[in-house]
């Protein structure tokens, strides 16, 4: 018999897990709002997923872990998106955003998210990421523009960065519901943001972390690290009896564990990456 060999991994995919496993859910009511409904995967928010970026990140194309997740730029969800976004942008100078560019035009791109309907997002470099992306030896800083001006402002990076920057890896669903006694609510799913909610083309990311156990270091569970994020979301009320819950069963056990946590997560967690946001509290915002 042969001496047994060591298979040394080299594409860092092959670490992922699968994207069918159990998943404990829990619903309640909004505190706040009667017709608001929230159901949240308590599978997802008591993982110890934190962003890698600039550490244990991979990117999603491979052979540009440096872009991150910001390779193709940001399709903005509506007209404030746009108007949050434009207010941002201004404050920052060639210091601060290497790809500096004047006027809203400039620096946004018309592009569409369907093959048909136009959308727009944020410009992407000839052959590269997106132009808020400050490459890693710019003296003003690697990694989001935005997200450092805001460090810098003493904001929380959503109030600057587009929608889907902020929001990822979690996924907000909402849809009106009708019970059985003819009455409706808002029903809002709280999740993770997994490969499949880009679409078919999520399978064909090079990488992508809320999969991979070499993001799930994070020191305290998602659902206190991602607790601004959430709020607005959701509406704070609905996030303080969230966090309520989620103590509880923290407390109790989780049957239903993120299968790239840990079962035991060590007691110093590897710090998270270059891009930590601010402990500003955010606004309240739920539509």
């Amino acid at each position: 018999m042969g001496t047994p060999v060591a298979v040394q991994l080299t594409d860092p995919r092959d670490l992922e897990v699968g994207l069918d496993f159990p998943r404990e859910w829990v619903e309640f009511a909004d505190p706040a709002d009667p017709a608001h409904l929230v159901r949240a995967d308590l599978t997802w928010l008591l993982s110890r997923w934190t962003c890698v970026f600039g550490k244990s990140c991979h990117g999603i194309i491979r052979g540009r872990a440096a872009d991150g997740c910001c390779s193709h730029g940001a399709f903005f969800t509506d007209a404030d998106d746009e108007k949050r976004v434009r207010a941002a942008a201004k404050k920052l100078t060639p210091q601060t955003w290497q790809h500096f560019r004047r006027g809203f035009k400039n620096y946004t791109e018309v592009d569409t998210v369907d093959g048909t309907t136009p959308a727009r997002r944020t410009a992407t470099r000839e052959g590269g990421p997106c132009v808020f992306l400050n490459d890693a030896d710019f003296p003003g800083g690697w990694g989001c523009a935005l997200h450092a001006q805001a460090l810098r402002d003493g904001v929380h990076p959503l109030e600057y960065k587009p929608d889907v920057c902020w929001q990822l890896p979690i996924r907000r669903d909402q849809e009106w519901a009708k019970r059985p006694d003819g009455s409706k609510v808002l029903v809002s799913t709280i999740t993770e943001f997994d490969r499949r909610g880009w679409g078919e083309g999520g399978h064909d990311l090079d990488w992508w972390c809320t999969s991979s156990p070499e993001a799930h270091v994070g020191a305290e569970p998602l659902f206190v690290s991602y607790g601004p994020e959430l709020t607005a979301l959701i509406g704070r009320a609905a996030y303080d009896k969230l966090h309520e819950l989620c103590t509880a069963r923290l407390a109790q056990g989780l049957v239903a564990r993120h299968p790239a946590t840990p079962a035991q997560p060590p007691a110093t967690a590897t710090p998270g990456g270059l891009e930590p946001a601010s402990t500003r509290a955010p606004r309240s915002r739920r539509s």
